[in-house]
């Protein structure tokens, strides 16, 4: 858990610990009742669940850090954050489908970036109560406990793969079925990538577009559990950046990973 300079990100990190842990426990009134959808754009809901998790962060976040920027899928975005150092990107529910749909599998994610890379990461899934969090340098823990990825090599038992049940329900990484990958379906793409972090599978994938904060905080804490994260090119995500959208997400165990983009390639 580190902070530049003096290599101590403590602070930062208790602070979205704590923003996290109060937005998901304040919407979850709002998951046992049936809430009021409407769509910012197909496949894209939003609910005043969201909106409320929102205002509670932004409150906390940066109550306490008024001179980090700030990057939210539910607050427009404003040119300013570019020219802020650290840069707080959140996501207030990611799995909103899940959420709507009285589905346990959304989390609250914040992250924290400096000079376009993560430093801290928070992914909280208020149902389960399920604190993942790391900080660059300090390794990442679930409730406390360290967490590290699996050691599934290409070459051993059949790895685990999990992507989006509707991604699954349409078969879009049949080519993993065939090469003898177990397949899940699994809500919030954060969410799978915390699973990865703590073992639970072996690679997580994601063919749509992703912005900075469906990815931010759980990229770090797959890092630090010892995965990889890239884009579908292979490529490693970088923050605070004026496009904020990449094509796809892969996060993998690592030794996976070059098996992974290779099958992602093949498919085209």
């Amino acid at each position: 858990m580190t902070r530049s300079g003096s290599n101590d990100f403590t602070a930062d990190l208790e602070l979205a610990m704590r923003a996290a842990r109060a937005a998901g426990d304040a919407v979850l009134p709002f998951f046992h009742d049936t809430p009021e959808v409407r769509f910012k754009a197909p496949d894209q809901p939003v609910t005043e669940a969201d909106l409320s998790a929102d205002r509670a962060l932004h409150a906390t976040l940066l109550g306490e850090r008024p001179g980090y920027g700030w990057l939210s899928e539910e607050t427009a975005d404003s040119p300013d954050r570019l020219g802020r150092r650290r840069l707080w990107v959140v996501d207030p529910i990611d799995g909103t489908n899940s959420f709507v749909k009285g589905i346990p599998d959304w989390v609250v994610c914040v992250g924290l970036v400096e000079d376009g890379l993560p430093i801290v990461g928070v992914v909280y899934n208020a149902c389960r109560g399920e604190m993942y969090h790391a900080s660059r340098g300090g390794g990442a823990f679930l409730n406390g406990r360290p967490i590290h990825v699996t050691t599934t090599a290409a070459d051993g038992d059949a790895p685990a793969l999990v992507a989006s049940r509707s991604e699954v329900l349409r078969r879009d990484f049949a080519r993993f079925g065939a090469a003898g990958w177990r397949m899940e379906g699994l809500g919030s793409t954060a969410y799978r990538m915390a699973r990865i972090a703590e073992g639970a599978a072996d690679a997580t994938l994601s063919a749509g577009s992703k912005s900075e904060w469906d990815v931010c905080a759980a990229e770090l804490i797959v890092r630090e559990a010892g995965g990889r994260v890239t884009d579908f090119s292979g490529a490693p995500y970088r923050y605070n950046r004026e496009e904020t959208r990449r094509r796809g997400v892969i996060a993998t165990n690592g030794l996976l990973h070059d098996a992974v983009l290779s099958i992602v390639r093949a498919e085209g």
